[in-house]
């Protein structure tokens, strides 16, 4: 009896301990969109708990991750209570849950061998993104929220909004009835292709990228300015649909509910398959196999349904899932190799990464032959040596990166990673900083930085200046033509025309368009410099703020606090750029040589009057006008637009559908203004 006890005792504390690692994972990836392990990972931690829980019904609680979905919303947006609660799957890792889940169906159903071999499913690529709910009502878009935990998410409509495959407006084709409301449900995704790119800038300005396109999909979404939202060009697939019109009749099959949606303009999958019997089933998801990696958007695994969904209601769901679908999963994709050298990349500024170079090996569709291993910090964590066999795997399936090294195999002349005291191109002094884990280089002149300085400031969304790639930067460097960004501007033709491959018509267009860039936005010039912390939406908050380069140049710590959005570390950074002689020498320089550096508009923003000074102000709800635009006017007049409700709010703004916010602002006795009121308090 003492040994059951003892065992029995030793089950409870494993449950308990799986409840919990699994909760904290799942807030750390529906909620902070910063995951710590792998899906393979989480998965296994959640089937140990399912296998214990089967095992020992009687100890089964209410709020198991089991029996739950997701994690609580987080407290920034206003909460949506879903009319019908978004359950998650149940996985299958293998034919052989396949087979289970099947029997499970006939057993339950009472069909026949026959029968059962004439089952048809719906086959669908499952999605590696943000779940949502989009409603509808007499179509058009009125609500969008994500899955939260289940029955309550949060509402991200504006930000939904910015995304182009999401009609705001449902356009019928082949005469398909609008339902007076249409609530479907979705993923968000982020296009391989639109993540890499976000990536390269994001390292460009010298911060951590994505670790892969989910997170990035995530935490684009749960932007609080929807035009941050709009730049990251997401995407969306929607692949289910409920209709509560008594004037439609009930859909039949899940097959015909993509259809209507489709015609409805609604952005459905065209990968996709009716399959008759597990068998064809198993075909599709073997077919899909390799071929996913051809896709520009990631893809974990397949969603089989039921297509017949009469069937749903004679089985039924669970609390955690439905059990007229399953999502088939496959393995992550690891591969060993060996380690042969490590290099190291030098970044815009001074960033040294130590990149793994591996024996070419096939990974999720492509051979890879280098593997971050992020910083030195890392390294020692690993343990990993040079001759090492490594285990690799494509984090989010994109980026390649050394998971682990399998010591049984370490050779016996493995030589440990020895951590640069030195510019590996320079030669420079390597310092890391105590808030820091990565090593910088500390000469500003290193030649890998001013290539990079001077490819972020010709790009984009800095001075935009076409024509200008990283293999003319490359030869205008090494040429000496070019030492910082002001040297662009001193070129001359004849100069250019001694580069290869570049003719008169080149060379005529690419001067005009360094000529164009001097009268590119303040926001645009701001970003440009490459400031550490300061990416192009922060860019864009100091332009509005201060108007010009040359009046931010000045401002102190205590000043740019005051700043909506920026933190005591992006205040700290902007300061000590401007107190950097070097730096204020190379904006003298770009003014004399014509570039911009006050805006043209400046003085009409000082001539509104300052009527809202000292007051601060909090928006909840929606309001005919933008937020953002709001906000801004607010600023205008000297007012402060906050995100939370406090004794020290002055205002609050109540607009249609208002949340939490104004039932705080009520119970502390600050003054609400309706939309009208607070147009009068403007002045417009």
């Amino acid at each position: 009896m003492a040994e059951l006890a003892i065992e029995g005792s030793d089950v409870i504390a494993r449950m308990e301990e799986l409840r919990s690692e699994i909760n904290h994972h799942r807030f750390l990836y529906y909620v902070l969109d910063r995951p710590a392990i792998s899906d393979a990972d989480f998965d296994a931690l959640f089937r140990e708990l399912q296998k214990l829980e089967e095992e020992h019904p009687e100890l089964v609680i209410p709020d198991s991750p089991t029996q739950t979905v997701g994690a609580q919303p987080s407290t920034e947006f206003k909460q949506v209570r879903h009319r019908i609660p978004m359950l998650s799957l149940a996985n299958a890792m293998g034919n052989e849950d396949l087979d289970r889940w099947q029997e499970r169906i006939v057993r339950v159903l009472e069909l026949s061998p026959e029968q059962a071999s004439k089952l048809k499913y719906v086959c669908e690529l499952k999605i590696d993104g943000l779940s949502i709910a989009l409603t509808y009502k007499n179509g058009k878009l009125v609500e969008g929220a994500t899955r939260g935990n289940g029955d309550v998410g949060e509402d991200v409509t504006l930000n939904l909004k910015t995304i182009k495959d999401i009609p705001h407006t449902l356009s019928p084709e082949n005469a398909v009835k609008i339902p007076d409301l249409l609530e479907v449900r979705g993923e968000v995704y982020f296009p391989i292709t639109s993540f890499n790119a976000l990536n390269k800038s994001i390292e460009q300005e010298g911060d951590q990228p994505f670790a892969n396109p989910r997170n990035a999909a995530s935490g684009s979404l749960r932007q609080k300015d929807p035009r941050i939202t709009a730049k990251r060009k997401l995407a969306a697939w929607i692949y289910f649909a409920y209709i509560t019109d008594s004037n439609i009749p009930e859909l039949n099959t899940h097959s015909q509910s993509l259809e209507i949606m489709e015609s409805l303009g609604l952005p459905v999958n065209k990968n996709r398959k009716i399959a008759t019997g597990i068998d064809e089933v198993k075909a599709y998801c073997q077919e899909w196999a390799e071929k996913r990696h051809s896709l520009d958007y990631q893809t974990d695994g397949v969603v089989v349904k039921l297509d017949d969904r009469s069937l749903w209601k004679a089985l039924g769901t669970t609390s955690h899932s439905p059990r007229w679908a399953i999502a088939f999963k496959y393995p992550p994709d690891e591969a060993e190799t060996i380690l042969e050298s490590v290099e190291f990349d030098l970044g815009r500024t001074g960033a040294v990464t130590p990149v793994a170079c591996l024996k070419p090996v096939l990974l999720a569709g492509t051979t890879v032959k280098r593997a971050s291993l992020h910083n030195f910090d890392q390294v020692n964590r690993l343990g990993v040596r040079i001759g090492d066999t490594v285990v690799v795997r494509k984090a989010g399936e994109i980026i390649p990166e050394v998971l682990r090294v399998v010591l049984e195999k370490r050779p016996s002349d493995a030589r440990p990673v020895i951590q640069p005291s030195n510019c590996p191109i320079c030669q420079g002094e390597l310092l890391k900083s105590a808030e820091e884990v990565v090593l910088r280089c500390t000469n500003y002149q290193c030649p890998a930085q001013v290539e990079r300085r001077l490819a972020h400031f010709v790009s984009r969304d800095a001075m935009d200046i076409e024509g200008l790639g990283g293999v003319l930067i490359s030869q205008l460097a090494q040429a000496g033509l070019v030492k910082d960004p002001a040297d662009l501007y001193t070129l001359q033709a004849e100069q250019l025309l001694q580069l290869e491959r570049l003719g008169k018509k080149s060379v005529d267009k690419l001067i005009a368009n360094i000529e164009k860039s001097k009268t590119r936005p303040q926001a645009s010039l701001i970003y440009a410099l490459g400031i550490k912390h300061v990416g192009s939406r922060m860019a864009e908050i100091l332009a509005e703020h201060f108007h010009s380069l040359k009046n931010l140049m000045d401002v102190s710590t205590e000043k740019l606090d005051t700043v909506e959005g920026v933190g005591p570390s992006i205040a700290e950074a902007i300061v000590q750029y401007f107190h950097d002689l070097e730096n204020r020498q190379l904006i003298e320089r770009l003014a004399a040589l014509g570039v911009q550096i006050e805006a043209n508009d400046e003085s009409p923003k000082e001539q509104v009057e300052q009527t809202l000074t000292g007051k601060t102000f909090v928006i909840t709800g929606t309001l005919s006008m933008d937020r953002a635009d709001a906000e801004k006017l607010i600023k205008a007049r000297g007012g402060k637009p906050t995100s939370s409700v406090s004794k020290k709010t002055d205002y609050v703004v109540a607009g249609a559908n208002p949340g939490s916010k104004l039932q705080k602002a009520q119970e502390l006795g600050i003054t609400v203004l309706d939309e009208g009121q607070f147009e009068l308090l403007l002045g417009v």
